[in-house]
């Protein structure tokens, strides 16, 4: 009874109440159960420290090889939580490493705790080095639980790296797996994951209801560890939002529950010295500084990951005490630790803030290239990130330029006003205050019935825009940049568009609307010119631009221009601008998603291969062993394999790597002169030889020759071939002296060797000579696996040749190329995907009817069949994968769901016995577009 209530509530998530339960049975537990007992404390108790027992664990003689690993991953992630990053990292190596002696499944758990752990508390850098050998593992084990925890660390390290959507598809893919196994503890983490990204996404809204969300789930499963992380991101996000009572109450929640000096309490004490500092409290703020920054220094030498984010906030409460050296010096201090952490976003955010400060103390030209440098770097930044730059800017450009620095200020505040985020909004209003020395004028939001009060923020327009005339054009060249800043943001991107019209004085009305899904039409912002005339919706001179789609929201801006032909040249001229912009910010986002996230190649990249299966990944390290010896290799397999790429990879991988590697096809030239070409001959040696030749042999000295097609050779030629593999001596025609020559010999053949030496057609001892290491390529249908991965990699480089970019393969098409039997294997892979790209338009789904009619023919999944079927009837081949059945039938049902509820996406839900979100995402999997169904394949699920 005790073990089906304790399987219970580990599969329900439920860890808290599974602790308690082994806790009252602790005096008769076994060393197994003491085990889980440890791993459970560890999960979920925020105060306590699992070393002791781990310890006593790991000196047991009695403990088995499995129950050594989980005690090791147990240390470990202890030893990061508390700072110690070294120690931590040798830990997981011992337990991965003993772990992989085991079984893949133990392999499996300590790598996607160790990857877990890492992105947590030692940054996206050091994580994603991890990332590759994990997904491998992953995928093999097939546990729902090792890719949930999986994509919930790749989301993490995206998010880190400021790869936002990536991140919030990688929880688009957790919450569908979760789905199918509910699992409070896993739930939790999720919406921990999702508050954060949404907080650096700059939607404390958002982030707000997902750390709720997360801390009662924290509560229902017993894990004070969650609940202290949801705190303090519920605390974060109440500060952004101005409701600093909140804010102040969460943190201290939060304070009560964590480990006194660890990392997690380092972070909740830095959130209480922002909330000091936005509550204009440098007393608290300052004790605060001089206890966490001793604590941080304590923690890997101010290395650790809060510990780097910590110094942001010193670095601000020493701008805000007037101590603009001290800031400068910590600032520029982290900038190269930061690097090494690969994390964007504190980067950037620690780069402006340096910036600033070299401003502050009178070196503006150094600030200036610091924040072009910081600014450059992300050509995508969170909206956020675009305030902070334009309040740097507003700051670096207030002494040469006050007009500049007031609109630097403005858009700072109109970006920070849209998100939301009230305490960065006060934090404007008073760098802008400070550095042009004119009273400002406030006007007061209110921020929430139970905080101390409403904030004070900047009222529109800035009391600061009557300074003296300024250069036009480097004023709209800023308001160009910040259309295409914006472009991604339609909300934004149309109240610039406003702005900038109305500055040009072309429009007699604006309007900013946002149609909803039902269609109906609200009006967000106007501007009117004091001679306009009333505004009519049907007038025959108003013109749209459209801006996106916003939350279910299309945007666009109205314009009513006036009647002159300037100023209709001009309008048009911004709505190309704006039209171009967000053609741009489509562009980046498409490329952002075809490049990969870590940047680091694989150990095959490395050796110019693409390849993912365990038969191909194993040739890929028998190929790293042997290649630092210079023995002969025989590679064989059917035409089209890539045996020269895998000798071209033993060649690079091997010492001769910066000397010349020379392909040889012993089927390119008569058999009668293959000795000469291999061995040369001297001027005279026959007729026709008038010069000197040191064939092929000489010519590879010191590096590689590969002999390919090796089974056609001569038996002429093949005894010197043999005498040369023997001793590396070679007699050229013509000399009467061997020569020795330091040549690395790779023979390939796709013929049977063994058949033709037992028809005499090759000879024996040249063949054992030849095969001192053999290694067999598979052809293309025995590594179907690796089809998308090989399509995805020809799809690049030929539409990088060929000049067509953003072009994307359909699932269907992929499934054709799954499916098709290839006789030319990779290389008519190769030939087919190079084809589909000469033959399509930039831009363009490469789709079935883009394929060969050979292969168009060769499989069909709802083949024609001699009755005629119903209209909710189909016919489904047995004869396929699983996977693309399913996803075809899938597709089906969606379709004819959407088509019978007349493209009502709720009713088709319903329809099909899933939610709004549900459907959304498979229709998102399956890249039904609206030219397949009928309805927008971006528009976002109610809720999301």
């Amino acid at each position: 009874m005790t073990d089906s209530r304790l399987k219970h509530f580990i599969a329900e998530g439920l860890l808290g109440q599974a602790l308690s339960l082994i806790s009252d049975l602790r005096r008769q537990s076994s060393v197994p159960e003491r085990v889980l007992g440890l791993e459970l404390n560890s999960l979920t108790s925020a105060k306590g420290s699992c070393s002791r027992e781990s310890s006593y664990l790991l000196s047991r003689k009695d403990l088995t090889g499995r129950d050594r690993v989980r005690c090791l991953v147990v240390a470990a992630t202890g030893q990061l939580r508390s700072g110690s990053d070294d120690a931590g990292r040798a830990t997981f190596k011992k337990a991965v490493l003993l772990a992989e002696s085991i079984d893949a499944e133990i392999a499996c758990y300590a790598r996607v705790l160790q990857l877990a752990a890492i992105a947590s508390w030692i940054g996206p850098g050091a994580a994603s080095l991890e990332v590759a050998p994990t997904r491998h593992l992953v995928t093999s084990a097939g546990r729902p639980d090792f890719m949930v925890r999986f994509h919930l660390a790749l989301a993490e390290i995206a998010a880190k790296q400021g790869l936002l959507r990536r991140a919030h598809r990688q929880l688009e893919v957790v919450a569908e797996l979760l789905s199918s196994f509910p699992n409070r503890f896993l739930q939790a983490e999720h919406a921990i994951r999702a508050g954060a990204v949404c907080l650096l996404a700059s939607d404390p809204e958002g982030a707000a209801a997902f750390s709720h969300k997360a801390i009662g789930l924290a509560v229902e499963c017993g894990a004070p560890t969650l609940e202290v992380v949801a705190r303090s991101n519920l605390a974060h996000a109440f500060l952004s939002l101005g409701q600093l009572h909140l804010c102040h109450s969460e943190l201290s929640q939060a304070l009560s529950l964590c480990r006194p000096r660890g990392s997690a309490e380092l972070g909740i004490l830095d959130g209480l010295m922002q909330y000091a500092l936005a509550s204009n409290d440098e007393q608290l703020a300052g004790r605060i500084s001089d206890s966490t920054y001793g604590h941080s220094l304590e923690i890997e030498q101010g290395h650790s990951y809060y510990g780097l984010w910590h110094l942001l906030t010193r670095v601000k409460w020493l701008y805000r005490t007037d101590q603009a050296e001290a800031g400068v010096a910590v600032a520029i201090d982290a900038i190269p630790r930061i690097e090494r952490m690969a994390d964007r976003n504190l980067l950037e955010r620690m780069q402006l803030l340096a910036a600033e400060g070299l401003g502050r103390i009178g070196r503006t030209s150094e600030g200036a290239r610091l924040m072009a440098t910081a600014v450059t770097a992300n050509p995508d930044p969170p909206l956020e990130m675009m305030a902070e730059a334009s309040r740097v800017a507003g700051r670096l450009t207030a002494r040469d330029d006050p007009l500049a620095a007031a609109s630097h200020f403005d858009r700072a505040t109109r970006i920070l006003h849209r998100v939301g985020n009230l305490t960065a909004c006060a934090e404007v209003e008073r760098n802008a205050r400070e550095v042009t020395q004119r009273p400002a004028v406030f006007s007061a939001m209110a921020t929430g019935a139970l905080d101390d009060g409403p904030l004070m923020v900047r009222e529109d327009p800035p009391p600061w825009l009557d300074c003296g005339p300024r250069l036009p054009a480097a004023a709209y060249a800023e308001r160009i940049a910040a259309l295409i800043d914006l472009a991604a943001h339609p909300p934004l991107l149309a109240a610039e568009t406003l702005s900038l019209l109305a500055d040009t004085d072309t429009a007699l009305h604006i309007r900013i609307v946002a149609a909803g899904p039902a269609g109906e039409v609200e009006q967000r912002d106007s501007f009117a010119a004091p001679e306009a005339p009333a505004w009519r919706d049907e007038h025959a001179d108003i013109i749209t631009i459209a801006m996106g789609s916003h939350r279910d929201r299309e945007f666009a801006v109205r314009v009513l221009p006036r009647s002159s032909a300037a100023a209709r040249a001009t309008l048009l001229a911004v709505e190309r601008l704006v039209q171009f912009a967000i053609a741009l910010a489509r562009a980046r986002n498409q490329e952002r998603e075809q490049t990969a996230l870590w940047p680091e190649p694989s150990p095959e990249q490395q050796l110019g291969l693409v390849c993912v299966s365990e038969r191909m990944l194993e040739l890929v390290k028998s190929v790293r062993r042997i290649a630092p010896s210079n023995v002969t290799v025989l590679i064989s397999g059917e035409t089209g394999v890539g045996k020269e790429l895998f000798a071209r990879a033993l060649h690079q991988a091997s010492a001769r790597h910066d000397r010349v590697f020379l392909p040889f096809n012993c089927t390119t030239v008569p058999r009668d002169i293959v000795d000469s070409m291999l061995f040369g001959y001297r001027r005279g040696a026959f007729t026709g030889a008038q010069d000197d030749s040191p064939g092929l042999i000489r010519a590879a000295a010191g590096g590689t020759l590969f002999l390919d097609e090796i089974g056609e050779m001569s038996l002429e030629a093949q005894p010197k071939l043999l005498r040369f593999l023997e001793s590396g001596e070679i007699l050229p025609l013509g000399e009467t002296r061997p020569q020795l020559v330091d040549v690395r010999v790779v023979a390939a053949t796709n013929a049977n060797l063994e058949q033709l030496v037992a028809d005499g057609k090759f000879r024996e001892d040249l063949y054992y000579r030849l095969s001192v290491i053999p290694l067999h390529v598979p052809p293309l249908r025995e590594r179907r696996e690796e089809i998308p991965l090989l399509v995805e990699h020809f799809l690049d480089k030929c539409s990088h040749e060929l000049q067509k970019p953003l072009l994307r393969v359909a699932e269907e098409t992929l499934e054709y190329l799954v499916l098709y039997r290839w006789p030319g294997n990779v290389r008519q892979l190769a030939n087919e995907v190079r084809r589909m790209v000469a033959l399509a338009e930039a831009g363009a789904v490469l789709l079935p009817e883009h394929l060969s009619p050979m292969i168009a023919a060769s499989r069909r999944t709802v083949p024609a069949d001699q009755r005629t079927l119903e209209p909710t009837e189909m016919v489904m081949r047995l004869d396929q994968p699983l996977a693309a059945a399913t996803e075809h039938l899938e597709r089906a049902l969606i379709q004819r769901a959407l088509k019978s509820c007349g493209g009502k996406v709720d009713d088709a839900a319903k329809l099909l016995g899933l939610s709004r979100k549900g459907l959304y995402l498979k229709r998102q999997r399956l890249g039904l577009t609206e030219r397949h169904s009928g309805l927008t394949a971006q528009e976002p699920p109610s809720g999301a």
